[in-house]
């Protein structure tokens, strides 16, 4: 066995918007290439990429936005970008494809059905079935045919691929690359931070309306910053009616994620289900932040005790959270650093090349 020289990573959704797919696929496309591992990244169409990597970045096909657990979901549904990634990674001559969401449509399907003997993985990271699950399982077990290796970003991920195929996978875990990640010099006045889409499933309205509570009756001084963008974003500015203290920086690059992040004393992750791993929360523990989280479950398996949960679309019981993660001991921020670092991409990224190699040694 040998380690892959030439690997192609599908993305089905554009990486001009911050998900947890995307993420991993950048952030693992930068370790292969740190490893001389020459890498190619395919995706949809988009603007500008979330975060940079020197890899190779190739996107075929305009994208529509889909409804998918309760979020929308960037892709592209055009056979002719599905046809010119195949081609791309013809050209590329890849030795692994390796497919995220290999069940979303439609860039990496002409790469997944094509008579190539290309080994090929699949990471699957939903959390949650639903309508296009079940009207789709002849689908969905061809695609599981074409691959040589299934794996889960969590045991609910995993749960996920069982109840809708029967099929199992490996289950590993979402990675982060913690060098990025430091903490910085705080502001006097304690700033709050929410990252995320702003759309009711991830609970932005959740933040905006206990901090206007902790305002009007008399909490004292604090500052929340809104980052990012969604169909929830002229409907969250007229909930925050003007509060000077609440702040929306909207679409931020993934740079000023982590400064945002080292500044901040607390960061909010305030979903209201589906997700399947809390990766935020473990990049909020790397920046030294004191995290409140929603009590679900992909929230509890990452925060793995080193968070303040709060019941889930509860402004009151987030405003109670918020008060006990401004008391965080340093001894508990600590604890929680050594938590986030068993999440590195380095340990992720030696067991997929350990999966890879065991693929190669099958055929």
């Amino acid at each position: 066995m040998s380690t892959p020289r030439r690997v192609a990573i599908i993305s089905p959704y554009a990486l001009d918007v911050f998900g947890g797919v995307q993420e991993q696929v950048l952030g693992m496309s930068r370790e292969f290439m740190a490893r001389g591992i020459e890498t190619l990244v395919v995706s949809p169409e988009g603007g500008e990429l979330i975060s940079e990597t020197p890899a190779r970045v190739l996107r075929f096909g305009g994208c529509v936005a889909i409804p998918a657990n309760g979020s929308k979901a960037p892709i592209t549904l055009s056979p002719t970008a599905a046809i010119r990634a195949r081609q791309a990674v013809d050209e590329f001559n890849a030795e692994i494809v390796h497919f995220h969401e290999p069940f979303a449509p439609l860039v990496g399907y002409g790469e997944l059905f094509a008579s190539s003997d290309r080994i090929r993985v699949g990471t699957f990271h939903r959390s949650g079935g639903g309508p296009a699950y079940k009207l789709t399982k002849p689908l969905l077990r061809r695609v599981l045919n074409r691959l040589d290796a299934r794996v889960a970003v969590s045991e609910r991920a995993a749960a996920t691929l069982r109840t809708a195929t029967g099929a199992d996978a490996e289950v590993l875990f979402n990675g982060f690359e913690l060098n990025r990640f430091a903490s910085l010099p705080r502001d006097m006045v304690p700033t709050i931070l929410f990252v995320g889409r702003f759309e009711t499933r991830k609970g932005a309205h959740v933040a905006v309306e206990a901090v206007r509570n902790w305002r009007e009756n008399g909490g004292p001084e604090v500052r929340l910053v809104m980052a990012g963008r969604g169909p929830d974003a002229a409907k969250l500015q007229a909930l925050a009616d003007g509060d000077p203290a609440i702040t929306f920086v909207g679409a931020i690059s993934d740079a000023e994620k982590r400064r945002l992040l080292g500044t901040s004393s607390v960061l909010v992750a305030a979903s209201l289900f589906g997700e399947s791993f809390g990766m935020t929360l473990l990049e909020g523990m790397a920046s030294g932040t004191a995290v409140v989280a929603s009590d679900i479950d992909g929230y509890r398996e990452a925060a793995g005790g080193h968070a303040t949960l709060f019941t889930p679309n509860s402004p009151t019981d987030l405003r109670r959270a918020i008060v006990t993660a401004l008391q965080q001991s340093t001894s508990a921020r600590d604890a929680a650093l050594r938590h986030a670092e068993k999440w590195s991409m380095e340990q992720l990224a030696d067991r997929y090349l350990s999966i890879y190699e065991r693929c190669q040694a099958r055929r």
